[in-house]
């Protein structure tokens, strides 16, 4: 009940700490629940639990939505480990799902468990209505007549508790459902969790070693092949690769950062296949495995460094987007994978899951903690700095955490930027405290100091007009364009 009223009272408008504060009594309420069945603390628990819980600073933090979406999910993915327990790859994959399956259960639990607490205690519900009661009239009084007689303090009032009026009344009703049956979800999953850990899978037949290791020998030469290529571009050979391909500097490194990140992700899969079907009989067997499955990390290790070095030279010469800026962090976490994977060939899979499972959440975490509409906001004021190219018609449509970087361009430029953010939050007024993030307030504070001018054209011209920063001082560059910065 506290969570659904918790829920119904500070859940409205923005997300912010809102979030934090309803996940308080529903985690209570997984803790009293699973002391009750005699379940104990243990570390991978709390390690889950405080990593939910720092994953619901970020809307605090950020005023972006898709870092907060990123953000709320991943929470939920960590509360079903914390719930669940478990350390193998079921409980890792559908720990997660299970916490949806107590939603129907929880309430038919919960009703047994209230009517079996109630037999015998009719008694004691007397004195605790009365008390709530009675504390709640003695709130209502003193605090109106206080209220009244002091401006200030009815200001302070009036901003911490939650305006309730009654064209909300639905979303809070929708709120306070919501907030119920979560609860009462997590009670019923931290009482008597899902075992995933109990199913079982098969092995797959063991295949010969030449049957089993020629595939990969032939995808290792290939991977080598490429790299020897890629190390020799990386290290300065651009001018006669470029002569050769015709490509211009920024289309190369655009050419192949998709194709890279996809062999990346191609290449998980096979190591995954591999291990499944890999010879496991003898210890020269466990060698040859290592060997080739070690080699065949190294070599995608190389790509994963050169697809981050062409999305680097990709946002050098046409910037940073959120698109970007996201698989370009994907791509570091599947490194990142790589290595664990690596670990585990040398020390041993059993930690491997939860490894893999705890990495994803931290760069989702550090993700969000980092701002990312901040960080594209800055590198496109200093590319334009640099360069004198900037595109305002995107960058207009960031989020408030880009307002200081933003706040840093030279007159037209920034009320075309910021145009659009402070229109957006004239539009939602002062959100209460629980429900705006520090980002939001930032920026309110910059744009009450330095007002967005609304004078002025922020168009954008054609890809068929000759770019020249002179005429236009509001011209984007458009990637279709023969621009190259890196051309004699």
């Amino acid at each position: 009940m506290a969570t659904a009223l918790v829920a119904s009272l500070l859940l409205s408008g923005g997300a912010g700490a809102n979030l934090l504060l309803v996940a308080v009594p529903a985690t209570l309420a997984g803790a009293f629940a699973a002391r009750a069945a005699g379940r104990r603390l243990r570390p991978w628990t709390l390690v889950w639990a405080i990593g939910g819980a720092a994953l619901l600073v970020v809307p605090v933090l950020s005023d972006a939505g898709w870092p907060t979406f990123l953000a709320v999910v991943t929470a939920l993915g960590l509360t079903g480990y914390a719930l669940h327990g478990g350390s193998g790859w079921p409980s890792m994959l559908f720990g997660p799902v299970g916490l949806f399956d107590s939603l129907g259960t929880g309430m038919a639990w919960t009703w047994r468990g209230m009517r079996r607490r109630a037999n015998g205690s009719q008694g004691r519900w007397g004195p605790v209505v009365r008390t709530v009661l009675i504390a709640l009239a003695l709130l209502v009084v003193f605090g109106g007549l206080f209220a009244g007689a002091d401006a200030a303090f009815a200001d302070l009032l009036g901003a911490l508790i939650p305006d309730i009026s009654l064209d909300q009344a639905p979303w809070r009703f929708l709120c306070f459902v919501l907030g119920l049956f979560g609860a009462m979800a997590v009670a019923r999953t931290a009482a008597a969790p899902l075992r995933w850990d109990r199913m079982s899978f098969s092995p797959g037949r063991a295949r010969g070693r030449f049957e089993w290791a020629l595939p990969l020998v032939v995808l290792n030469l290939l991977f080598a092949a490429f790299n020897a290529i890629q190390l020799t571009v990386l290290f300065g050979g651009y001018d006669k690769v470029l002569s050769e391909t015709g490509l211009t500097y920024a289309e190369y490194a655009r050419q192949g950062f998709w194709q890279l990140l996809m062999a990346t992700l191609l290449t998980l899969v096979v190591i995954g296949l591999a291990l499944r079907w890999a010879p496991r009989g003898t210890a020269g067997d466990i060698r040859l495995v290592r060997t080739v499955l070690g080699t065949l990390c190294v070599l995608t290790l190389v790509v994963v460094a050169s697809a981050l070095r062409r999305m680097d030279l990709y946002v050098d010469a046409y910037g940073l987007t959120r698109l970007r800026i996201s698989v370009a962090t994907m791509e570091i976490w599947l490194g990142v994978a790589i290595l664990l994977i690596m670990a585990s060939g040398i020390w041993g899979a059993r930690l491997l899951p939860r490894a893999l499972a705890a990495s994803a959440a931290g760069f989702v975490l550090v993700f969000g903690l980092i701002q990312p509409d901040a960080v594209i906001a800055q590198q496109n004021v200093d590319r334009y700095e640099r360069l004198g190219k900037i595109d305002v018609r995107y960058l207009s449509g960031l989020s408030a955490d880009a307002v200081p970087a933003l706040d840093r361009l030279p007159g037209a430029l920034r009320d075309c930027a910021l145009r659009d953010v402070a229109e957006r939050l004239d539009e939602e007024g002062d959100e209460s405290w629980y429900a705006t993030s520090l980002s939001e307030a930032e920026a309110r504070d910059i744009l009450a100091k330095r007002p967005a001018s609304g004078a002025g054209s922020c168009g954008r011209p054609t890809r068929d007009e000759e770019y020249d920063p002179d005429a236009d001082p509001y011209d984007t560059y458009d990637p279709y364009d023969t621009y190259d910065p890196y051309a004699p």
